[in-house]
C-alpha cells in the first residue's frame, strides 16, 4: 500500500518539524501548506500555530483561502480550515477579512439520508478570533456575533457566547441577557453560558437576574444554579438557600445543595454542616454536596464526626469520599 505508506510517512516527517530549530523547519512547513491533502495541511497549520511562526502568515492566508473555494471536495470536514483558523488566531491575526468569512461559512457535506452542515466549529473558531480584531469596532463586533447566538450548531452556539462575554462591555452583557430570555428548546448548557457571561460581566449585581431562572427547576434552572456559584458570594449563598427551601424537585434541590456547597462561603458550609447534624430529609444527598465540593481537611473531618454512628450518612460519606481524594 504505497499511498498509506506514503501519507504516514509524511505526517512523521511533520511530527519531527515539531521539533526543529524555526529557520529548518519554516522551509518544509511553507511547502506542506500548499499541498493538497486537507489533513496534511491541518496539521501543518498546527505546528505553525505551536510554535508561533509568524513568518508563515501569508502561506496560512494564501492555504485558507484556497480551502474555501470549493470547499466540500477540497477540505471534507473542514479540518485544513479549522486549523489554519486557529493557527491564524494564534499569531494574533488582525485583519478580520478571513474571520468574517469564516463565521458565515456553512458546508453542506453528503451523509446518509441527505447532507450535514460541518462548517459548525470553523464559525465557532472564527467568532473567538474576531473579538482580537482591534480594527472592528464593538458594535460591528456584536454585529457578526448576534447572528451567530442563534447559529444551528450547537458548539458554534456556544462558541459565540463566549465570544461575546470576552467582549466584556455593558453592550455584551445585554446581549446575553436577551440570549437568555429568549430561551427556547436548546441545549441547558448555552443558556448557562449565558448566565455564566453576565455574571462575570456584571459581577454579583447581576444575583437577582440570575435567580430568577432558578424558578422553572430544569436543567437550565440547574445551569443557573451552578452559575451563581461561581461567583462564590455571600449573596449567591442566601439566594440559592432562599429557593432550596422552596424547591419540590428532589432532584434540583441536590443540585442547589451542590451549587451552595460551591459557593465556598463559610456560611454555606455551616448551614449545610447543621443540615447533616440534624440529620434532615436529604441529609445524605448534604453529604454528597459537601465532598464533591473539594472542602478543606478541617471541613472533612468535622463532618466525618457528624456522620460517625448514623449508618445511612456513613455510607453516603464513604461512597462520596473517593470523590474528594
Amino acid at each position: 500500500m504505497p499511498g498509506k505508506k506514503n501519507f504516514e510517512a509524511q505526517l512523521a516527517a511533520l511530527e519531527e518539524l515539531r521539533h526543529q530549530p524555526d529557520e529548518a523547519c519554516i522551509p518544509p512547513l511553507r511547502a506542506t501548506l500548499k499541498h493538497q491533502n486537507n489533513y496534511i495541511v491541518a496539521k501543518a497549520a498546527d505546528i505553525v500555530a505551536q510554535r508561533r511562526l509568524e513568518a508563515l502568515l501569508p502561506d496560512l492566508l494564501a492555504a485558507i483561502d484556497r480551502f474555501f473555494e470549493d470547499a466540500e471536495k477540497r477540505d471534507p470536514q473542514c479540518w485544513a480550515k479549522n486549523s489554519l483558523s486557529r493557527a491564524l488566531a494564534a499569531l494574533d491575526m488582525q485583519d478580520p477579512a478571513p474571520f468574517l468569512r469564516g463565521v458565515k461559512h456553512v458546508q453542506l457535506e453528503a451523509t446518509w439520508g441527505g447532507r450535514s452542515d460541518t462548517g459548525g466549529v470553523l464559525r465557532g473558531t472564527c467568532a473567538l478570533a474576531l473579538v482580537q480584531c482591534r480594527a472592528l469596532c464593538e458594535v460591528e463586533l456584536l454585529r457578526h456575533l448576534l447572528d451567530m447566538l442563534v447559529d444551528t450548531d450547537k458548539s458554534a452556539r456556544g462558541d459565540a457566547v463566549r465570544a461575546v462575554e470576552q467582549v466584556g462591555s455593558s453592550a455584551a452583557s445585554l446581549l446575553l441577557r436577551l440570549r437568555a430570555q429568549i430561551g427556547g428548546d436548546e441545549e441547558p448548557e448555552i443558556l448557562g453560558g449565558c448566565y455564566a457571561g453576565v455574571l462575570r460581566i456584571e459581577g454579583v449585581s447581576a444575583l437577582p437576574w440570575v435567580s430568577r431562572f432558578l424558578a422553572t427547576e430544569d436543567n437550565a434552572a440547574g445551569e443557573a444554579a451552578l452559575a451563581m456559584a461561581a461567583t462564590h458570594s455571600v449573596e449567591a449563598f442566601e439566594m440559592l438557600k432562599a429557593r432550596w427551601e422552596k424547591a419540590r424537585d428532589a432532584w434540583f434541590r441536590s443540585v442547589l445543595l451542590s451549587a451552595i456547597a460551591l459557593t465556598r462561603q463559610s456560611a454555606a458550609t455551616e448551614f449545610l454542616l447543621s443540615l447533616v447534624k440534624s440529620d434532615s430529609i436529604g441529609a445524605d444527598q448534604v453529604v454528597e454536596a459537601l465532598l464533591r465540593s473539594l472542602p478543606s481537611e478541617e471541613v472533612l473531618l468535622r463532618l466525618k464526626a457528624l456522620v460517625t454512628g448514623n449508618a445511612r450518612l456513613e455510607r453516603a460519606f464513604a461512597a462520596n469520599l473517593t470523590v474528594q481524594r
